[in-house]
This record gives structure tokens, sequence and C-alpha cells, in this order.
């Protein structure tokens, strides 16, 4: 007997005009791309305006949806129904393009120059840790600002730990507000001659260690971003800020998704419980790739048992049709020694038969009914072969329901440790799809899943 959780009512989710953004995290691989791209399918027919954002480098999200690629600009999604009056459209983060535009928004254009083609920026823009996070808030910031859309659907990046698409923002910050930067600005931001001339001798001294440590071009480089980035820093920060707070305001909801699989729903737990921290409003939690079986009442202890059963019937008539088959063998060795015994003796006795106009009765008779029950015999071995196989073939597919069954009473067993430690946060299983998911009508197939309702025959 499993626990119960509340359930979560994906529908009224999406349908409420207050939802304004709807976040899908979790950690890798547990299909949140697909999830984020079903919610805005299905909140698009249902007369919703939403846009989905990815992070998902694997480029899924554009195949499902029928677009030739995506980018940071979004693009809108054919073939959905508008009949609701709801459209949808999708786009891709370019980390690096994202960065630009900031940079290109917040600055003047002799600045954002210096600072596009400074090698340094560059670098921090293609491949820093915690940038393509933060980016992705930045774009969220972005979309959210344009206001062209009611709903916004995030699929947070594939990190490592679902943890630092929170984290992003501080990490950032914290390296804008290090002392190595500060230090790095600290001549920009001394005023009057003496104050430069008393730096400029400490500066020497340290610029003339670091060059030995990071190369003199490196540290010239930094120097440089870091002169021309000084106006922007503020801007960063105060904009995660916001973006940190939108994230907490009313219209925002947290989906975590996870696989019934131990080390998702313990990275789930932990999302569950920062989320909370952080008092974020969370919405519920997907369990994508739950398996079931339409003949759950046979447990696979009793699938084994009729499977082993059924091997032994197989393999003992295998026994039986291969000693019938020996005896009738050597039953037809004997009769055929005693036939060429019985042909000299009786060649006389045919010729003076012949000779007097009469014949000789061969008994074909005997000859008949040999054959009738050789025939006999054959079908009896073709058929015990047949029903052989058939219990060999009805044993292997026991087998793979038992191993079936034992994969859903580990699922659930897993499942089950997740609500005992959060019986509070509402939840949806999403069964596994016998394929992957390449088109809208997949797309559907999982919205109709999410919405706890069964899929169209």
């Amino acid at each position: 007997m499993s626990l119960e959780s509340p359930v979560l009512d994906i529908d009224p989710l999406l349908d409420d005009p207050k939802t304004r953004i709807i976040v899908c995290c979790g950690s890798g691989g547990v299909g949140k791309t697909t999830t984020a791209a079903a919610l805005g399918v299905r909140a698009a027919e249902r007369g919703r305006t939403a846009v989905v954002l990815t992070i998902d480098p694997a480029r899924r999200l554009a195949q499902s949806m029928g677009l030739t690629e995506l980018d940071n600009t979004p693009r809108e999604v054919a073939g959905i129904d508008r009949s609701a009056g709801g459209s949808l459209h999708a786009m891709m983060l370019d980390m690096k393009r994202t960065f630009d535009e900031v940079v290109v928004q917040h600055s003047d254009a002799e600045r954002a120059r210096a600072i596009l083609e400074n090698p340094f920026y560059q670098s921090l823009s293609a491949g820093f840790a915690g940038t393509q996070e933060y980016m992705a808030m930045e774009k969220l910031g972005q979309l959210r600002a344009q206001d062209a859309w009611d709903l916004i659907i995030v699929d947070t990046p594939p990190s490592r730990s679902a943890l630092d698409f929170l984290d992003a923002p501080k990490r950032l910050g914290s390296f804008l507000d290090g002392r190595f930067i500060k230090l790095l600005m600290a001549p920009a931001k001394v005023g009057g001659r003496a104050g430069v001339k008393v730096l400029n001798i400490g500066m020497s001294m340290m610029t003339g260690t670091l060059s030995k440590v990071m190369g003199a071009g490196l540290l010239r480089d930094v120097q440089t971003f870091i002169s021309a980035m000084d106006t922007m820093f503020g801007g960063f920060r105060t904009r995660a800020d916001a973006t940190y707070r939108l994230l907490q305001a009313p219209g925002t909801a947290f989906l975590v998704v996870a696989a019934p699989e131990r080390d998702a729903l313990r990275e789930a737990a932990y999302f569950v419980e920062r989320l909370a921290a952080e008092d974020m409003p969370l919405a519920g939690l997907v369990l994508n790739r739950v398996h079931g079986s339409g003949a759950d009442r046979l447990t696979a202890e009793r699938a084994l048992a009729a499977a082993e059963a059924l091997e032994d019937a197989a393999a003992e008539a295998l026994e039986d049709a291969a000693a019938d088959a020996a005896a009738e063998a050597a039953d037809a060795l004997d009769e055929d020694g005693a036939r060429d015994e019985d042909h000299g003796r009786d060649e006389g006795d045919t010729a003076e038969n012949l000779g007097t106009g009469r014949m000789v009765d061969p008994s074909p008779g005997n000859a008949v009914r040999g054959s009738a029950d050789g025939t006999q015999e054959h079908q009896d071995r073709t058929e015990g072969d047949r029903q052989a196989r058939t219990e060999r073939l009805t044993a292997g597919l026991l087998r793979l329901h038992a191993e079936r069954m034992q994969v859903v009473a580990r699922e659930r067993r897993t499942r089950d440790r997740f609500v005992s430690v959060h019986p509070e946060v509402p939840m949806v299983d999403v069964t596994a799809l016998p394929g992957d998911v390449h088109d809208l009508d997949g797309l559907r197939m999982i919205g109709l899943r999410l919405a706890g309702q069964p899929a169209a025959a």
C-alpha cells in the first residue's frame, strides 16, 4: 500500500491568469525540457499566450515542436490549436548573446565596444561558472518586462545540481563584489593626484606579482574589462535582485520535476526544502517516467512461480517427445530388418502365384495401417512441440511481467520515501511512454498525463 500525497492539478494552474511564470526545475535527465514543452502546448491550446524558454542544448524542444532551430529570439510554434485564442512561442537561451545584449543595453556605444572586444569578457561570457544560470535569469527578466506573453515557462539549465539556478545570481554577484575585483577597480575609483600616486606605488607592486602568476596580457585584459564594466556592476546586482524577487512573487509557480529514482528524488527533496527556505512558491512535484502495469494484480512472485511451472512442463514434454521419437526410430529399424528377411523367403511363392494367373496378397492393409499410425504419431509430436514452444513463450512473458512488477515496486518504495518526508507536496505521476517524444502529438500526450487524464487510444 503506497503512501498518498495531495494531487497536483495542472490544468487549474495553467488556466489561472494570475499564474505568469512557471519554472520547471530538477536534476539533469529527468525530463524537464519535455515537461516544459508539454506544459506550453497544453497552456496555449487552453487559451494562454505562452512562451517556453529552454536552456537545453540538445535541441530536443525544437524538434518536438516542429522548428528547425531555436535561438535567442522567440519563434512561434506552428500546428497549435488556436481555437481557444492561445498561442505558443519557444526560444533557446544563447548565453553569450544575452550577455552581449545586456552590455549594449546598459552602456554607451564606445564602452560597449570596448567590453565586447575584450578577450577576458569573451571568456567570461562564454563559460564562466554560473554565467548560463545568471543569463537565464536575465532573459526571464527581459521576457517578463516585455509583457508580450501572459505565461512564461522556464526550463532551467541542465546543471549537475538543481540548486545552481537559484545560486547563480549570488555566485556572479559574489564574483563581481569580490576583493580581487574591487582591488582591480581601485585605480578607477580613486580621486586626486596624491591618491593616485600613493595607490600606483602599491598597485605596481601587486601587478608585478600578478603578472608573473597570470601573465601580463591576461592581467591587462582583466583590468581593462573591470574599468569598462565599472558602471555596470551595480546594474547586474540590481537586476539579479529584481529577478529573484520576481521568482518569489505570487504569480510564479515552481514545478520540481523528478524521476522515480533515488538520486533524482533526493535532489528533488533538497530543492523542495530550499524553495521553502527562500520563500518561493512551490506548486508541486511532477514524477516523470513512472512505470505501471495493466495486470498489476498478478504479483512478481506469482508470475515467476507460474513461469517456472510452465518451463518445467515444457521441459518434460520435450523429454517425452524425444523418448517417443527414439522408440519410433528403433521400431522402424526392427521393421526394416524383418522386411528384408521376408523379402528373400517370399520370392519363390510370388513367382508361382504369378504363373497361375493369381496375385499374391502383399497385405497392403497392413502397410496402410502402419502408415496411418506413423502419421498420427508425427501429428502428436508436432502438437507436443507446438505446446512446448507456447509454454516457453508464455513463461518468458511471465518473467518480463515479473521484472516490470519489480520495477513498479521499487519505484513505489522510492516515491513513498519522498512522501514520508514531504507529505504536504502535491504530486502528479506521469506514466512512461513506450518511446521518445518527437512531435506535438507526443507533447499533447504528455500534457494529458500531466493533467491526470488517460491518453486517447
